[in-house]
């Protein structure tokens, strides 16, 4: 329809308007299958506008029909009283028309629930954000957005307040930003990582999303959207990183928000109890209560009472000091010293309350308001003497309490209105029947003239005890069972039962929402985080501070990540000791590592006969097996880095330097902690100890070749000093990087997991403060795919396979290398392994000590300073230094680096 055509007819216009919004809204109401709870909820909140503006036309008809009236009603006049009326006809419609677009209609069944509740409240957020700042007479648009978004946002809310305090997704139409993936159990090791999962835009189908985008941008564009440029930008970006399903309002928080329901059950899972939802519930109200009492303070009167929340015990005195009129003491804000009565959003905190029983009695009715609560003991019924229950709150029957105005009133009919009180059967009037059958000649032995079912006819006294018993039960579980709540037309069903959960309080709200011009009118970002967000994040923070506890003090987080680190960090004095003096002795007599069994046994011997044995639980906890490939997986071959020679390749792959890359080391973590240690993590740990095994082998070959070279220094070989200096090198590259190691991978990088793990809020921060420490040892034992550490790690080594090949050398002398021509062959051995020990060391200490990579990376400076020794290599201005009979051609190891610079 078209607007300009209607602008003689306004109230034409405005009547079309209505009747095409409740057709619309008809429409989706009987749809099938039934409307998700966040678009019923919208439907609902505007149903209630229909009725509020045809209320408004209804008393502008009153008026004119009304025969007492002096005036004359008139076009003009009707016109302008009707103007504002005539506007929010127009803007509801165009409210419906934004949020349930045609799409909705044309493929009902394929777009997800998730999708369509996102839609809704990113629409209604981004709309309330272009009314918030209203002029003259715009009032009436902001409540009915804020009306809408907060009555479609309570249900997202409800079900974050299950996750949050009770670890339950309850969430039947799939509607909230993540899933559950319920073939994973919590007590699995993949719980934390594909247990729950942010729903991505590629599950739903493109083509229903891309309507949505479209009629999305088509509705911004018509309602004049200032920022166009930044909106394509943002959906051009989000397109690109596949952004996921979520409201705008919750995308910074929405991890944080999985995190902690995550948490929750993985507390619950191990200690059966719900300790931390119980203590996390902020005055035992829920999210959506709070969201709806922070709500009226800030719109109403301007009181950001959030800050008053975060602590439960000051929560009464907080509602005392509001019923005298007092400020709050020991607040850098205090609120004027008004009387309760003129805050309508005390009067719901403390209604909700004292259906909560956290409010007393007196303090509830100091604020002038009936509260559903009394005692009634004292008044009787006349039944037996026993006096009626108190009237409280009864769950089962809550129709007592919404008729207590009517039973008050008429304490007469108490009695009538019991069950219990007609519980027992009248007399039968039998006394016709008795006497034909006596013939009153035993009328003397009979006690009663009729039969008297409540004073014990056939019933011993025991029996008739009991049934008194129940009696008394039966009306303190009923009292009054047969009472209907007092009901009229258009009632909320949550006013006529106001003890339901989150039932009362957000209808209280809303109406008074759609009846109260709002004093102010503050951003939607502003409203959620004061309101919402900041709740939340107080509960992630109480989840998360339990967990931690139980993580370094129950589950002993830190024990076992030392225990890992005395394992693959090499760390224990003699936890492995014995086991790698067995494999390196293996390994030089040529014999293979395919025997898992033998390599376990001999595992078991070294941990049994350790001192260090306690730091097992149980010693077949750590577990070492036989890959058939040095790389069993593609990822693994490609993040092995790998060695541009390979010295003394007739050695083979599986004795040189490579050859215990074959050896997996699996130490079992208990669970939970295998959520944090999990098979990955264990994998990148082996990575670290295959390097570092290198190290050690490289360094107990060398001290073999020193003992034997110590032991034939009678017999003077040719240019013995030669080879005592190589020796000398090659071991101080060794000790030196095995010190560097200790220093900055055993001990520092320790000590930064430590104090990450002090400042963790949450168990995602231990698993990334625990990963971001994996990552740190492995660049600092050269041990990751990047480029830079590769080509360092490939110069390492190569000089521990020279260590290798030294030792070789050494070997073949000692055990009869007495022939002239074997001496020449191990001459020229030597000479090999020092030429390319110093190309190594040349390109090492060029990279190593090359600006851009000491300032990104400081742990090479100080590597570079343990291997440079005295300045050995390299003077202090950056130029090679060579001693005198080496053989290494400086130009040639300086094009290499140029070359790798370049």
């Amino acid at each position: 329809m078209c607007c300009k055509y209607y602008k003689g007819y306004p109230f034409t216009y405005a009547a079309t308007c209505l009747k095409m919004v409740e057709s619309r809204i008809n429409k989706v109401a009987k749809s099938v299958p039934s409307p998700p709870p966040t678009l019923r909820a919208f439907c609902c909140s505007i149903s209630t506008w229909l009725t509020w503006l045809r209320n408004g036309a209804l008393k502008e008809e009153m008026k004119v029909v009304d025969s007492c009236s002096l005036t004359t009603p008139t076009l003009l006049g009707l016109s302008s009283s009707l103007s504002s009326l005539c506007a929010g006809t127009e803007f509801l419609f165009q409210l419906v028309q934004g949020a349930i677009p045609q799409a909705y209609d044309e493929t009902n069944s394929s777009i997800s629930a998730t999708t369509f509740a996102v839609h809704i409240l990113d629409y209604l957020y981004k709309k309330l954000t272009e009314v918030c700042l209203v002029q003259g007479g715009e009032e009436d648009a902001y409540r009915m957005i804020l009306h809408a978004f907060v009555s479609s946002l309570l249900p997202y809310i409800e079900g974050l307040d299950s996750w949050l305090y009770e670890g339950i997704l309850d969430d039947p139409f799939e509607e909230m930003f993540f899933r559950a993936n319920k073939r994973i159990a919590v007590e699995e090791s993949e719980f934390w990582e594909k247990s729950y999962l942010l729903r991505s835009a590629k599950l739903d189908t493109g083509c229903v999303t891309d309507s949505l985008l479209s009629i999305k941008r088509t509705n911004d564009v018509s309602r004049k959207e200032l920022n166009d440029a930044s909106g394509l930008t943002k959906e051009k970006e989000a397109k690109e990183r596949d952004s996921d399903v979520c409201p705008l309002f919750t995308k910074e928080i929405a991890r944080d928000i999985i995190s902690a329901g995550k948490s929750l059950q993985l507390v619950q899972h191990t200690s059966m109890t719900s300790s931390v939802s119980a203590s996390g519930r902020i005055a035992g109200l829920s999210l959506s209560e709070i969201f709806c009492v922070t709500l009226s303070a800030l719109i109403g009167y301007g009181d950001h009472i959030s800050e008053y929340f975060f602590q439960e015990e000051t929560t009464a005195p907080l509602v005392k000091s509001f019923i005298g009129g007092q400020k709050i003491e020991g607040s850098n804000e205090s609120f004027q010293e008004i009387t309760c009565s003129d805050k309508e959003w005390c009067k719901f905190l403390v209604d909700t309350m004292a259906q909560k029983g956290r409010a007393d009695h007196l303090s509830c009715h100091a604020l002038g308001e009936e509260v559903y609560n009394f005692d009634l003991k004292g008044d009787k019924l006349g039944l037996d003497g026993n006096d009626i229950p108190s009237l409280g709150f009864h769950p089962e029957n809550p129709a007592i309490t919404t008729s207590h105005k009517f039973l008050h009133a008429n304490r007469d009919a108490w009695g009538p209105l019991s069950l219990s009180r007609e519980y027992y059967l009248p007399p039968l009037n039998d006394e016709g029947l008795r006497q034909a059958i006596f013939d009153g000649s035993a009328a003397s032995f009979v006690a009663t003239k009729n039969t008297n079912y409540t004073f014990g006819f056939q019933f011993g006294e025991s029996e008739r005890d009991r049934l008194k018993e129940n009696v008394n039960f039966l009306e303190e579980l009923f009292p009054f069972p047969t009472l209907l709540p007092p009901i009229q037309e258009e009632d909320h069903v949550s006013e006529v039962f106001p003890f339901q959960e989150n039932s009362t309080l957000p209808s209280r709200t809303l109406n008074w929402i759609g009846r109260v011009e709002p004093r102010n009118t503050p951003l939607p970002t502003v409203i959620l985080q004061e309101c919402l967000l900041v709740f939340i994040k107080k509960q992630a923070d109480c989840i998360g501070r339990n967990i931690l506890s139980k993580l370094l003090r129950e589950w002993r987080l830190l024990e076992e990540l030392e225990v890992l680190r005395a394992i693959y960090l090499l760390g224990s004095g003699d936890l492995l000791q014995h086991f790698l003096t067995v494999v390196f002795n293996k390994l030089d007599k040529g014999e293979g590592l395919d025997d898992d069994f033998e390599l376990n046994t001999t595992l078991q011997e070294s941990i049994r006969y350790s001192a260090d044995a306690t730091l097992l639980s149980t010693p077949d906890s750590l577990v070492v097996s036989v890959t058939r490939n040095t790389a069993t997986t593609e990822d693994d071959q490609r993040d092995m880095p790998l060695p541009i020679s390979t010295p003394r390749k007739s050695r083979g792959q599986n004795f040189g330097i490579d050859g215990l890359d074959s050896l997996m080391f699996t130490y079992k973590v208990p669970w939970p902690l295998e959520l944090i240690a999990n098979t990955e993590a264990i994998k990148k740990y082996n990575q670290v100890m295959r390097f570092l095994l290198k190290v050690r082998r490289a360094k107990f070959v060398l001290d073999k070749a020193r003992r034997w070279m110590w032991k034939d220094r009678s017999s003077a070989p040719i240019n013995r000093k030669h080879h005592w200096l190589l020796e000398q090198k090659l071991l101080h590259f060794v000790d030196a990087f095995h010190h560097y190691v200790m220093d900055r991978v055993y001990h520092s990088a320790w000590g930064e997991l430590c104090e990450g793990l002090a400042a963790a809020r949450s168990l995602d921060e231990v698993i990334e403060i625990h990963e971001a420490y994996l990552t740190s040892i492995q660049r600092q034992c050269f041990a990751v795919p990047e480029k830079l550490w590769a080509l360092i790690a490939s110069r390492i080594n190569s000089i521990l396979g020279l260590a290798l090949d030294f030792y070789s050398v050494q070997q073949t002398l000692s055990s009869g290398g007495a022939v002239s021509a074997i001496k020449a062959r191990c001459e020229m051995e030597i000479n090999r392994i020092e030429k390319q020990f110093d190309d190594c060391i040349a390109f090492l200490m060029r990279i190593l000590s090359f600006k851009l990579n000491v300032g990104q990376f400081p742990h090479l400076a100080d590597l570079v300073t343990r291997i440079n020794y005295n300045h050995f290599y390299m003077s202090h201005n950056g130029s090679l230094i060579y001693a005198p009979g080496s053989n290494a051609v400086p130009s040639k190891s300086g094009k290499l680096f140029a070359g790798q610079r370049d």
